[in-house]
């Protein structure tokens, strides 16, 4: 399988010692942990460490919720058994992030109990069938939390949902804030990935959202993985300083084009509370606290009604992000 880069072997062999397996869900950061492997030929090699992180996701490994550790780990290291103090396997040594090609304190391993989901779908059917939501999500901080009217910042959210995808059709929204997949609960936006990828395609899942500050289940039937663009004004630069800090002006027929959007605003100077948080010359304010916005004199309005916290849904280089603003 090759996302999960995990395959099935058969031995034909009766009697052979096994390893007991453990659960990685109980392992907590902090824990020490042993790797036994043949780092460059060395076989039977015994390291040690502790798990730095769970449930860490890495560019391009959007499925597999990986154990961090810094436990040395070299070539010869992956497809051995990472274990816990009580010599069960809770992951298999996958890969090391590396600028020299060395160890550098950076170790993944594939959690144990996504490695066996794997494992039972290549033995029953030769492949892995992954569950799809069709979103594109983002983590929740304090500032975003209060913007959404959320008490504590949990969850993830929803900074696009593709078209036509299984989100689009159950009715989620950008500003959704996911909290719950079938009444388990997203503790956090690297939760999700994992969550939905478990369901079958085809069936129906419950998605908790927290909207319009309160909570709401949408059922949505999840896709399949084997089967990415935002859902016209006059042109006058205009000046919007102030609370929010940001000269803006409508974008042209081309612009909008260009950038795949019907509506926004696009940033020409930054400063002041925008500036501190990360806007910059050249991003598309599409929506202020999930309401979308097409003309200067609407972004007045909303930010002068505004509290001390805003969520800017922005379009930067293709992709939607929030960006909290505290506005003081």
């Amino acid at each position: 399988d090759k996302q999960s880069d995990v395959a099935v072997l058969k031995i034909d062999a009766t009697n052979l010692p096994t390893v007991k397996i453990g659960d990685p869900n109980q392992s907590k950061v902090g824990q020490w942990v042993v790797a036994i492997g043949s780092p460059y030929g060395f076989d039977n090699t015994v390291t040690s460490g502790i798990i730095s992180a769970k449930s860490r996701s890495l560019p391009n490994e959007n499925y597999t919720p990986f154990i961090q550790t810094d436990v040395p780990v070299n070539p010869g290291n992956s497809g051995g058994p990472l274990f816990n103090l009580q010599g069960e396997v809770i992951g298999i040594n996958s890969m090391i992030y590396s600028q020299t090609g060395g160890f550098q304190g950076l170790s993944f391993a594939i959690p144990i109990n996504e490695a066996i989901k794997v494992k039972d779908d290549l033995v029953k059917t030769g492949h892995v069938s992954r569950g799809r939501l069709g979103v594109a999500v983002q983590g929740m901080n304090q500032t975003l939390a209060n913007s959404f009217g959320m008490s504590t910042p949990n969850g993830a959210l929803v900074s696009s949902v593709d078209p036509g995808g299984p989100a689009a059709k159950a009715g989620l929204q950008p500003g959704d804030v996911i909290t719950a997949v079938n009444g388990s609960p997203v503790a956090d936006s690297t939760d999700l990935p994992a969550q939905i990828a478990s369901i079958a395609p085809g069936s129906t899942a419950t998605v908790t959202v927290w909207r319009d500050k309160s909570s709401k289940d949408i059922k949505v039937t999840i896709g399949s993985m084997s089967d990415s663009k935002v859902a016209s004004n006059d042109n006058a630069p205009a000046q919007v300083q102030g609370r929010l800090g940001v000269a803006v002006r409508p974008l042209t027929p081309e612009e909008k084009s260009n950038a795949s959007v019907s509506h926004g605003l696009l940033v020409q100077q930054s400063g002041g509370a925008a500036e501190n948080a990360g806007i910059q010359p050249g991003d598309v304010i599409l929506a202020v606290n999930g309401r979308p916005v097409s003309s200067v004199d609407q972004l007045k309005q909303m930010i002068s009604q505004a509290g001390n916290s805003i969520a800017l849904l922005i379009q930067r280089d293709n992709a939607q992000i929030f960006v909290p603003v505290d506005l003081g």
